[in-house]
Parts: C-alpha cells; structure tokens; sequence
C-alpha cells in the first residue's frame, strides 16, 4: 500500500530537516528516516566524515537505528525516506533488510541505483525488491546540496584569494 503523497511529504521533511542538520556539522546534507506501520523508528543524516566511517550514509545509519529498535536485522513493513537517490551500498544494504518501500528525493547523476545509474531494485536476478518511489521534494532536496557544495567551493575560492600568489623564492 503506497501513502497519500502529502504523508510522504511529511516524512520527507523530516529527513529534509535531518539532511539540513549533516550540512551544519560540514556533512553532506542527506538525512533518512525510517517508518514502520506508520511510525518513526529512525532519523539519521550523513556522518563518514564525523565518524570517520565509509559505510555512514544516512540510510545506513538509519537502518541501523531502526534494526536497534525493532530487535531485528529485518525490516519488514518498513519504509526508508531519503532525500537524495540511494547508492549501490545503501540500495544493496535495502534489500538485505528488506526494506518494503524507498522514497527518496534528488535524483543522483553520478551514483544514483534507483535509477539514474543502475536500478537495483528492477534487477531480476536480486531476491528483494522494494518498491520504489522518487522525486518526492526532490527541488528542496537539490537546492539543500546545491547549496552546500556552492558554499564549499566559494569558501575554497575565498582561501585562495585570501592566501595570494604564492611567493617567489
């Protein structure tokens, strides 16, 4: 059964405001959040860098704290809400889970499995395969990541303005 669009919204904003809180702590801003019969039982942001952490995208860390809670590796009749389009890893970590329904937001050019890239969850040969929902709030998704990469590369730009030519010796 698949949600009034307004109650993925809803969900959605919350990993929005999830993502916004990676991007304050210099993360990229995905956030994730993970419903179960309708409940939240996870939310979670980007935190490889924090924690220093390859495998720390905010659906890992999502699922994570959702298996904690539910008592089970298994996430059956859960659904994941992301804002940007899961990659290989995290699609791959979906359905080990069982994970019934992904929503996400961006679309991903460059890693996108859900589509843009490679779709994992259509591939015949893979056991599991949830469902797949996407571009729901992909515009303030985008915007989010846009955002923030706009903002590294001008503080980057700032640095070398501010450092100069480099001295002749």
């Amino acid at each position: 059964m698949i949600p009034e669009p307004s109650v993925d919204e809803g969900f959605m904003r919350l990993a929005l405001s999830a993502a916004e809180q990676a991007g304050r702590m210099g993360e990229v801003p995905v956030g994730a959040v993970v419903v179960h019969e309708g409940r939240v039982i996870a939310v979670a942001h980007n935190q490889p860098i924090t924690d220093h952490d390859p495998t720390a995208h905010a659906e890992i860390r999502a699922m994570r704290m959702a298996a904690r809670s539910l008592g089970n590796y298994r996430l059956i009749d859960c659904d994941l809400y992301v804002t940007l389009e899961p990659c290989a890893m995290c699609a791959g970590a979906m359905q080990h889970a069982r994970i019934r329904r992904v929503v996400w937001g961006a679309p991903d050019p460059k890693t996108g499995a859900c589509g843009s890239v490679i779709d994992l969850f259509a591939e015949p040969r893979l056991n599991h395969h949830a469902q797949t929902t996407g571009h729901v709030l992909a515009h303030p998704s985008a915007d989010l990541l846009r955002a923030f990469f706009a903002a590294r590369r001008n503080k980057g730009r700032r640095s070398d303005e501010n450092n100069g030519p480099a001295e002749e010796e």
